[in-house]
């Protein structure tokens, strides 16, 4: 799907302020009231915007590590019983199926280097887990962002 300028203006500004209305919006992008809550529904609708929710920050509630551990899995049984596993950790953020050396990467956080290899050890005792490899995160120079795409895909 493509998006128009208006559609990456409107985006970038419920981006900037998640909190703001639709009246709001349409306001400070002169458009009409009716012209906002089309392109939102629109947007929803074609899967370009998928939430609306809080973003949270796993360092303030006292995750402070953030690993990435890539899984080797057994192929016999696929990757959706392991994925249905790893999703009732908790600290397992996100899982993707990947190319390459492993089979999955996963987002993991921890409270503490310590608690990290619990959660490695919860990992590895998921059945179909045959191995893993994991490297933590210094720091988050460019956090996970989409606006730069939004910003080129509405020009």
């Amino acid at each position: 799907m493509t998006i128009d300028q208006l559609d990456a203006r409107l985006i970038s500004l419920l981006a900037q302020e998640p909190r703001i209305g639709v009246l709001e919006c349409s306001r400070r992008l002169n458009v009409a009231r009716g012209t906002v809550q089309a392109r939102l529904d629109r947007l929803a609708a074609r899967g370009v915007i998928v939430g609306y929710g809080p973003q949270i920050d796993p360092a303030a509630l006292g995750y402070d590590v953030t690993a990435f551990v890539t899984l080797q899995i057994r192929q016999v049984s696929g990757h959706v019983p392991v994925v249905d596993r790893l999703a009732l950790v908790p600290e397992v953020l996100e899982v993707h199926t990947i190319t390459g050396g492993g089979d999955m990467l996963c987002r993991v956080v921890a409270r503490s280097n310590a608690d990290l290899q619990r959660v490695i050890d919860l990992i590895v005792d998921v059945e179909g887990v045959v191995r893993t490899s994991s490297v933590i995160a210094l720091d988050t120079p460019v956090p996970y962002r989409t606006l730069p795409l939004v910003a080129a895909a509405g020009t």
